[in-house]
């Protein structure tokens, strides 16, 4: 196969992106597209050397996987390596059975199985996971298991067969990914069914170049870069993935294979020394960044800044250089290759697997090694989501169920039918709300669905079709007409869903994640978000007497796991932790204008002014943990202690309201 200098130029652009989008790099925020990019070149190197050995009849299953060890597994072994010290070090206990979990699936080639179970790849929360990009490394191992074996099975009923049976697998696996996105979109994300007409794509344009060159076309490669370009700078983790969408970047690494040769200028823009080299080093590059990216943010008790994150994109750059050329190439085929022969290469490569797993396994038996943190962290790490109570709590992995009886709540000679309906802020604290309010002598039914806005017709925009918030909401408020609920209150995160946007606390909590827009589904007359929130508001206050709960202060870190690595990092016992009310005031103020408007013109409204419970205005702070109690679970859930600082005040809200 001729080198072609371009190729390697080509994976500078591919990996550059994706470290400057995980560094938070805000203008690279589609750079995971340089994973796609990487897709189609490894599809079409490893195409064009499989049909290279087939048609000269010296096509061998073990040296392919030669190959394929001597060049992904070293360098793969010594960062994974060179990554546990700073995991027993640094992670908590369940961040480091977690990594442990991924080291045994990255020695099976199933990181992306795993990731895939866990979360989304653009949830809060895998920033922190060292190796999270080794899904697509999985996926490429995958590929290499299965193709080489199909290519060489199909390739009997001739070259047209062949091309036209892999172009019916790509357009299935198209339609898939189109579908998945829309029904099972971290599944469509990380599993392979979703991303083999990239690597195929690569494959077609082996085909079209197997011992031929097309000539060379300036505007077809210059519009092929330019695509690769739209997609880095215009997409972002609201942008259906893979879907549709991603054939930007696929055809545009396609157009600078097939018409990038030699003699256009896109050719000579990527065979300029810089970028070439940049390119040789882009597999060492990428495996080195997240490791460093995530362990720094890990360490970090904040927000690590934009300085420390670009330093870090050079120093993987670096790395990269140094495991390249002292661990990549020595083991690489040749006459100076340190394992030479076959048997050798294989037998090391099991024995790391073998290694990597077993520490993987120790790991995750041993729950992270929790004795590495004192008592009193350990206690305090006990403090998380987990242990919020579900029994009436709904998502995509929970199908709606109302009526629920478990849910319904009675007290003898009831006064009063109250319906507590939310997110998952009301999964947090409806027992502390219901044990209050029954005990003021009020029957209570209570439902909560996760991400979802607690309004008529309305849903998340960026959940997939399996997120039935408006389905769960017109069902629990017909139930609620149904049975003669007289009260409804409603608890949720209105500003994130109505600006869209996480929550920043200007101090270092910075919450990540994919962006929380709704939209109404109906045909109700706004203006504006917030206009259509005080419609929907004014609706349901025709049905019931309507409590808005006023939002609970966001906190931005995950409380106990900050207040934790202070005292194991910094030895600092203080508890305390508090945010700026200023911020708080600005984050909710159009909700809360919102609230006011619908309760000034119905006498069967009111707001439970809760967030007087956190935020003091002479101190200016809102209290996240006092010496005595962590006020919440996370980074907006509040804790028992925090949730029995909510209960007083919607008591005193529904109480408040006439009869209706």
């Amino acid at each position: 196969m001729i080198y072609r200098p371009e190729i390697d130029g080509l994976r500078a652009v591919a990996v550059l992106p994706v470290i400057l989008f995980h560094a938070g790099i805000g203008l690279f925020e589609g750079g995971f597209v340089g994973v796609d990019v990487f897709f189609v070149i490894s599809g079409y190197l490893i195409t064009s050397i499989l049909i290279e050995d087939i048609v000269r009849g010296r096509f061998s299953l073990l040296k392919f996987y030669e190959r394929r060890a001597r060049r992904i597994l070293p360098a793969l072994f010594f960062v994974v390596a060179c990554t546990i010290p700073f995991a027993i070090l640094w992670m908590l206990p369940t961040q480091l059975r977690d990594y442990a979990q991924s080291l045994v699936a990255v020695s099976l080639f199933s990181s992306n199985f795993l990731f895939w179970m866990e979360s989304g790849y653009f949830e809060e929360g895998v920033e922190m996971k060292p190796l999270l990009h080794t899904w697509s490394l999985a996926i490429e191992e995958q590929f290499y298991v299965i193709f080489p074996v199909l290519l060489f099975t199909l390739w009997k009923l001739g070259r047209r067969a062949v091309i036209w049976i892999l172009a019916l697998i790509a357009v299935i696996s198209l339609g898939l990914t189109e579908w998945g996105w829309r029904t099972h979109p971290a599944a469509n994300f990380f599993l392979a069914p979703g991303r083999v007409w990239e690597l195929l794509a690569g494959s077609f344009g082996a085909f079209a170049l197997h011992r031929r060159a097309l000539p060379g076309n300036d505007a077809a490669a210059a519009l092929g870069l330019l695509a690769i370009g739209v997609a880095v700078f215009l997409f972002d983790n609201t942008t259906p993935f893979p879907s549709l969408y991603t054939l930007l970047p696929v055809v545009g690494v396609l157009l600078i294979i097939l018409f990038g040769q030699q003699g256009t200028w896109v050719a000579a823009l990527l065979s300029t020394k810089p970028i070439v080299g940049i390119g040789l080093i882009s597999y060492s590059a990428y495996l080195w960044h997240q490791p460093l990216f995530a362990f720094a943010r890990i360490r970090s008790l904040t927000e690590p800044n934009l300085a420390l994150m670009l330093g870090l994109a050079v120093v993987s750059l670096i790395l990269a250089a140094f495991s390249w050329r002292y661990v990549e190439q020595p083991f690489r085929a040749g006459p100076n290759t340190w394992v030479k022969s076959r048997s050798s290469i294989f037998a090391t490569s099991i024995a790391g697997l073998v290694l990597i797993a077993g520490f993987g396994a120790w790991g995750h038996v041993n729950s992270g090694f929790p004795d590495r943190f004192s008592p009193e962290a350990r206690a305090i790490l006990s403090m998380h989501t987990d242990r919020i109570d579900r029994t009436c709590h709904f998502d995509e992995n929970r199908s709606k169920f109302v009526p629920k009886q478990a849910c319904y709540h009675t007290v003898p000679d009831a006064s009063g039918e109250v319906l507590l309906l939310g997110d998952s802020h009301v999964a947090a604290v409806w027992q502390q709300v219901v044990a209050a309010l029954n005990a003021s002598g009020r029957n209570v039914y209570v439902g909560s669905y996760g991400g979802c806005i607690p309004l008529p017709n309305m849903e998340h925009i960026h959940k997939s079709s399996a997120h039935e918030c408006a389905e769960f909401v017109d069902a629990i408020l017909a139930y609620a007409d149904e049975v003669g609920i007289d009260t409804l209150v409603l608890a949720a995160r209105f500003p994130a869903y109505l600006h869209g946007t996480r929550f920043d606390n200007g101090e270092g909590g910075v919450e990540h994640g994919t962006r929380m827009d709704v939209r109404d589904l109906g045909a109700t007359p706004h203006t504006g978000q917030f206009d259509l929130l005080r419609s929907k508001l004014e609706g349901l206050a025709q049905r019931f007497n309507l409590v808005l709960v006023e939002p609970i202060p966001e906190a931005g870190w995950s409380v106990p796991e900050l207040i934790a690595k202070r005292m194991h990092f910094a030895g600092n016992d203080d508890q305390s932790l508090s945010t700026d009310y200023s911020v708080y005031v600005a984050r909710t103020e159009a909700v809360i204008a919102a609230f006011e408007a619908v309760q000034e013109q119905s006498q069967n409204v009111m707001i439970a002014p809760i967030h007087a419970g956190f935020c003091d205005v002479a101190t200016t702070r809102c209290v996240n943990a006092d010496t005595t109690n962590i006020l919440y679970l996370d980074g907006d859930h509040p804790s028992p202690a925090g949730a029995a600082l909510i209960a007083p005040d919607i008591v005193e809200a529904v109480a408040s309201l006439p009869p209706r």
